[in-house]
C-alpha cells in the first residue's frame, strides 16, 4: 500500500520524467538485438580502386549502420542511400571501428570526407549540404588511395562517370 500511495503522490511532471527514461532506454537497446543486419553487397570504383559495400538503403539498415561490429574487412565499406537528397548527419554510437565517410552528391561526386572516432555519441558528422549518398570505410582508405572532395564513385548499377 506504501508504494501504491507513494506512485499516486509522483508529479506529473515526475512521472513524464521516468516515461522518458523508460523509452529512451528502450531506444537505446532496441537497434542493438538485430545488428548487424544482412545486407546485399555489390562493388563501387572511386579512381580505379575497388571497395565492396554493403549497401544500406532501408531505415533499419541504416540505423544499424556498421554498429555492433568488431571489424570491417579491408577494402569493403558500407554505402548509404538516401532519396531524396537532404543534409546527413552520422555519430559513431555503438560502432567500435574507426571509419572515414564521404558524402556523396547524385551523381556520385564527393562533397567531403570526415573521420569518425568509434563510440562516440557527442559529435555528429554531418553533410555539407544535400546529399544522396554516404560511404563509410576503414578509417584512413580514402587518403590512403588518394582520394579527395571532387572524385566520383562509379556507384552499383550506374554507367562509368
Amino acid at each position: 500500500m506504501t508504494r501504491l500511495f507513494r506512485l499516486q503522490n509522483i508529479t506529473p511532471k515526475r512521472r513524464t520524467a521516468r516515461a522518458l527514461l523508460v523509452v529512451l532506454g528502450w531506444l537505446s537497446i532496441w537497434p542493438a538485438s538485430s545488428c548487424p543486419l544482412p545486407l546485399p553487397k555489390s562493388v563501387v570504383t572511386i579512381e580505379g580502386h575497388q571497395l565492396t559495400v554493403e549497401i544500406a538503403a532501408t531505415t533499419d539498415a541504416i540505423v544499424c549502420g556498421l554498429s555492433h561490429r568488431a571489424s570491417l574487412p579491408k577494402d569493403h565499406g558500407m554505402l548509404f542511400v538516401f532519396t531524396p537528397p537532404r543534409p546527413l548527419s552520422f555519430w559513431m554510437k555503438d560502432t567500435q571501428v574507426p571509419l572515414s565517410i564521404a558524402f556523396l552528391d547524385t551523381a556520385g561526386r564527393i562533397l567531403s570526407i570526415q573521420e569518425m572516432t568509434p563510440l562516440q555519441i557527442l559529435l555528429r558528422y554531418r553533410s555539407p549540404g544535400p546529399a544522396s549518398y554516404a560511404l563509410e570505410v576503414n578509417q584512413g582508405w580514402f587518403a590512403r588511395h588518394d582520394i579527395g572532395v571532387g572524385d566520383r564513385v562509379q556507384l552499383p548499377g550506374a554507367g562509368a562517370p
